[in-house]
């Protein structure tokens, strides 16, 4: 059976940031992704997060070049079982639904925003280490850095 899963931005940074103690896992996880049988998903806001940040030299000791960060980005979208996905019609009412009875604000905000568009799209995994998504109890989060 084939699932449909969504990687976050983490994984993708810590796979680019060769400094990074994480990058030996992050980098076998996402090399494993090409084999996959599973949908990955993936939105241009996770996206560009990924190329505002592999590319900042305050955040990587060595940041990628944006030419360089383009093409990592070209690279994924254009494995055969990536999809990209976006918000539809009814996202804001899907979103308070998932944030009703939190106080959902600062930081947590743009975590909602990717919780309601899986849940718009019944995305159901998220790789993530971002441990805050374990609030939204129908994603099954799973931290690939954690795994093994």
């Amino acid at each position: 059976m084939s699932w449909i899963r969504w990687i976050d931005a983490n994984l993708l940074l810590y796979a680019s940031d060769s400094s990074s103690p994480h990058h030996p896992a992050a980098e076998r996880f996402l090399t494993s992704r090409v084999d996959d049988p599973d949908l990955c998903c993936l939105g241009w806001k996770t996206l560009m997060i990924y190329v505002r940040i592999a590319t900042h030299p305050r955040i990587f000791s060595h940041p990628l070049s944006p030419d360089e960060a383009l093409s990592n980005v070209e690279s994924l979208i254009g494995l055969a079982r990536v999809r990209l996905l976006a918000e539809e019609d009814g996202f804001l009412d899907v979103y308070r639904e998932i944030t009703s009875g939190a106080a959902v604000r600062g930081n947590l905000v743009p975590d909602a925003h990717l919780a309601t568009l899986l849940r718009q799209h019944g995305v159901s995994v998220l790789y993530t280490a971002d441990a805050d998504f374990r609030r939204f109890d129908f994603l099954d989060v799973r931290n690939p850095l954690e795994e093994r």
